[in-house]
């Protein structure tokens, strides 16, 4: 069965690469590097000892999209590919809005062209705004708070608009958290450009000595130790739902949407505290004000990926800081250093 992953060569793309390889599936990569890098694969294929096809192409370009389909009977895609960066977003939205919705529109069409109808989509708890409650529920209203997570929105509408126009489509959503961690041979972990948005890899950076202390933004939430709280996911456990999610395509299911968190939230200087102990080393912070647009805590209830998928985060705390602390310490300038060892 052969698996079409769009933004495989990103950081959650390249982990659920070595996922689909391990299960046997055949898979095609296409990413236009954008933010990722080619030795990601490179790395994927010495992790599994098995090989992938990748195409070098833009999502923007249907032309490029078909030549892929062209090539390669698919039988599913993941789709991974898109802008990222909630900052960047609100800076420059109509970027984000032509890259995300103009390139999954372009996708789809091409798709329909081949009458490929199983798709994946990588949604994000963003779409769940300010909930009014925790834990969340796949069932709670949405709404977005910046354009990143409009195009996550308005992206799953898309979809679910698709399948009512055709049902032949089985679609699935499923909403991730806060993706951290890499691959325990550390090979493969986040390797953001520049100075990192995400806590888990500000942290190891800090730790590493290359930015002097984390800024934790408000210790005044109503919270254990007053820091903001989220629902921290090991990314092989996120890797590890998109496996236990295509076989859910195939039974014909419509539309399914699925939360993947821990349904555990870790405050900030719990992130804090695990790293010192991963790295042996003590993190500066300090304790700034709040930023604009916070919540004080976010965290999922994942009872129905169990249930319906099998699938639950089993990666500890532990676990997520061992791992990207392996990563940083093997590749303290991500993939652009010498490949030497690796």
């Amino acid at each position: 069965m052969k698996i079409l992953v769009t933004g495989g060569a990103g950081y959650i793309g390249s982990h659920t690469c070595v996922e689909l390889l391990n299960e046997n599936y055949e898979v095609v990569v296409l990413d236009n590097l954008s933010n990722s890098s080619e030795e990601s694969l490179t790395r994927v294929k010495n992790i599994t000892g098995k090989s992938l096809e990748f195409y070098k192409a833009d999502l923007l370009d249907k032309k490029e999209i078909a030549s892929v389909f062209q090539d390669h009977k698919i039988d599913s895609v993941i789709h991974f590919a898109g802008l990222k960066a909630v900052g960047e977003s609100v800076l420059v939205p109509l970027k984000y809005f032509h890259n995300n919705i103009s390139g999954t529109l372009n996708l789809l069409e091409v798709m329909d062209d081949f009458n490929v109808k199983n798709i994946v989509f990588s949604s994000s708890a963003t779409v769940y705004g300010n909930p009014a409650s925790l834990p969340i529920k796949e069932d709670f209203p949405l709404s977005a708070t910046n354009p990143y997570g409009r195009t996550k929105l308005m992206t799953e509408e898309i979809l679910q608009d698709v399948y009512c126009s055709d049902k032949s489509w089985n679609i699935a959503l499923l909403r991730y958290f806060n993706p951290v961690g890499a691959h325990e041979s550390g090979k493969i972990g986040e390797d953001p450009f520049g100075i990192p948005n995400n806590l888990a890899p500000y942290i190891s950076r800090v730790a590493a000595g290359f930015l002097p202390r984390v800024n934790v933004f408000g210790n005044d939430y109503d919270t254990l130790d007053g820091t903001g709280v989220r629902d921290f996911i090991h990314v092989v456990d996120l890797a590890l739902g998109h496996i236990k999610t295509l076989p859910k395509l195939f039974t014909n299911p419509g539309v399914v949407i699925y939360n993947l968190g821990t349904g555990q939230g870790y405050s900030v200087l719990e992130m804090i505290k695990g790293f010192e102990a991963a790295s042996g080393k003590t993190i500066p912070y300090k304790i700034t004000d709040r930023r604009p647009g916070d919540i004080a805590a976010c965290f999922a209830d994942p009872f129905k990926a169990k249930k319906e998928l099998g699938w639950e985060a089993n990666k500890t705390l532990a676990d997520m800081c061992t791992d990207t602390w392996n990563w940083q310490k093997k590749n303290p300038d991500g993939y652009r250093e010498s490949q030497g060892e690796n």
